[in-house]
């Protein structure tokens, strides 16, 4: 139908303006405070470009001024950070494409209407490409502003970008879709979410191990090849030269040392088209029955195994209210599939986590006392930011997956104490079995001292507690009931003022530790007698800190939970 303008918009434009015109209404007559969080989020973006440009413009900086092979080395970056998008632009398109294309709510009414199979694919392949590909696009703005600083790149390249940049895109998209739709004809839709879910995970589980052979680390230390000119020959080489990760990479740094080459952009438009003109084709032939198919449901029976009956045991001592609520959210987390098929790639991350742990040259030229104590301090942040995302991803949205339940609970006779704590305990505990698991096996690994293994399990122990009261905190003082993807609701304006607030938490509680610890390791080593009262001090404010922001959140958020009334 014609716009505004009187033009008559192109057929597949005019499939996307509804969700257009929703997204600009949100926007615009938008609930109270919504300026108020556009305004932190814009903060907060701004200042993790500025960030993540920081670092990488500074390590470009000093490649840049390595002759010979400091072009070589950010060139390999470069591959290794284009060929972790193109992983992620793959696994979330074809996620994406199963609800674009088969789950979505407007389908039964698309399908039905006079709309041609190549309009509803053209239309659908676009709002699957940017659903998965903004988040990408945000993480490649400051990495392309740093390599076009770095390298001085003129207006040549940000041409080059935009053309490399855009097929890129379309080929995950295209890719994944056609992936998708030969699943649903194979199997139903519902089940295929399932199946969807292993298969992302298993995947990107595969990509992480790939990492680990791959051993990137060893560019970085030339010494290990038996002469400069292997070296070199090893960086010139190209590591997968049928990705599209690797021509666009060629692209990029092809504008920026002017030798720029156009066979890889060619093979990016013409590998984008083919796929598109191939996903048009099996959507033709295809499309129906997989929609048919789509509407089919997956049975699925309630029985009570083994493991239930145990923990009906074990939780007997709670009473009957609480060993309930206990058992409700153990059922609800492995019903979904999103949520327990992640455990999947949460163990294979640790397993490569404390592999690379396994590989850091602890002894030799330039490891000095300071380096060797600060190692355990890292490993403690790091395992604290991994408590963080897991905490973001599983306790966060937990009152907000109550849904329209929600009101159900809300009007019995149960307090919401209860139902508070009985989340809280149920994602602490396995959280705090991971948490301590990884910090023990890590420091065994790196050897220290009895006194550093003590406060780095008591340290992640309190800190395991206080993430876990902030994402339950903020969960409910900000829930999501009306969201239908438990995955989407991290990623909320709760979600990310709690992952500011857990990244803050974890720097005040090392900086509390570090300084004091450090002094009493090297009056130690000295053979001096240490200092104690800066050392209780600090452990003593880095434990009221881990504590304020376990039970201070719990409670608002209890007092958020009694104000409720869905």
């Amino acid at each position: 139908m014609p716009d505004e303008t009187g033009a008559r918009p192109w057929p597949f434009l005019a499939v996307l303006r509804p969700k257009w015109l929703t997204a600009r209404a949100r926007t615009v007559h938008g609930e109270k405070g919504r300026a108020v969080r556009w305004t932190v989020l814009g903060i907060v973006g701004l200042a993790f470009w500025a960030v993540a440009f920081g670092l990488l413009h500074r390590v470009l900086r000093y490649f840049a001024g390595v002759d010979e092979i400091g072009a070589l080395l950010a060139g390999r970056l470069l591959g290794i950070l284009v060929l972790s998008f193109l992983s992620i632009l793959l696994l979330s398109n074809i996620i994406a494409a199963l609800s674009s294309f088969f789950l979505a709510k407007d389908l039964d009414l698309l399908v039905s209407s006079p709309v041609d199979w190549l309009t509803l694919y053209t239309s659908r392949l676009a709002e699957t490409a940017l659903h998965s590909s903004w988040m990408v696009v945000l993480l490649a703005l400051p990495m392309l502003t740093a390599y076009g600083l770095a390298f001085s790149g003129g207006p040549g390249f940000v041409l080059a970008a935009l053309a490399g940049f855009l097929p890129f895109l379309v080929i995950p998209a295209a890719l994944g879709s056609a992936l998708t739709l030969t699943l649903v004809n194979v199997f139903p839709a519902r089940r295929t979410r399932d199946i969807l879910s292993v298969i992302g995970v298993l995947a990107a589980a595969g990509l992480v191990v790939l990492f680990r052979l791959i051993r990137p680390e060893q560019l970085a230390r030339p010494e290990g090849f038996r002469s400069l000119v292997e070296f070199i020959t090893i960086l010139r080489g190209s590591s997968s030269p049928f990705l599209p990760s690797d021509w666009l990479q060629q692209v990029l740094m092809g504008s920026l040392t002017g030798r720029f080459d156009p066979l890889p952009l060619y093979l990016l438009w013409s590998t984008a088209a083919a796929l598109v003109v191939l996903g048009a084709l099996l959507h033709r032939a295809f499309y129906p029955i997989g929609f048919t198919k789509a509407q089919e449901g997956a049975q699925r029976f309630a029985r009570e195994g083994t493991g239930t009956r145990f923990l009906r045991r074990v939780l007997a001592p709670l009473g009957v209210l609480r060993r309930e609520l206990v058992l409700k959210e153990l059922r609800v987390f492995f019903r979904d599939s999103t949520q327990w098929s992640q455990l999947i790639l949460l163990a294979v991350l640790v397993a490569v986590y404390v592999v690379n742990i396994r590989y850091l040259p602890l002894s030799g030229d330039g490891m000095t006392f300071f380096i060797v104590n600060v190692i355990p301090f890292l490993n403690l942040a790091l395992s604290g930011f991994v408590l963080a995302s897991i905490a973001a991803r599983f306790l966060f949205p937990a009152v907000s997956l109550e849904g329209r339940t929600w009101w159900l609970l809300r009007s019995s006779a149960m307090s919401m104490r209860d139902l508070l704590w009985a989340k809280f305990w149920t994602g602490t505990l396995p959280l705090l079995g991971l948490a301590v698991g990884i910090v023990v096996v890590t420091d065994v690994l790196l050897q220290v001292s009895p006194f550093m293994f003590a406060v780095s399990v008591g340290t992640i122990t309190l800190m395991t507690f206080a993430i876990a009261g902030l994402a339950i905190g903020f969960g409910t003082l900000y829930p999501r009931f009306e969201s239908e993807n438990a995955a989407q609701i991290p990623t909320s304006f709760g979600g990310l003022l709690f992952m500011m607030t857990a990244i803050a938490l974890i720097g005040v509680v090392l900086v509390l530790e570090a300084r004091p610890a450090y002094e009493w390791l090297s009056a130690r080593s000295a053979g001096e007698a240490p200092a104690a009262s800066s050392l209780v001090a600090g452990l003593a404010g880095a434990a009221a800190v881990c504590l304020l922001a376990t039970f201070l959140p719990l409670r608002l958020a209890l007092r958020r939970l009694d104000a409720i009334e869905r």
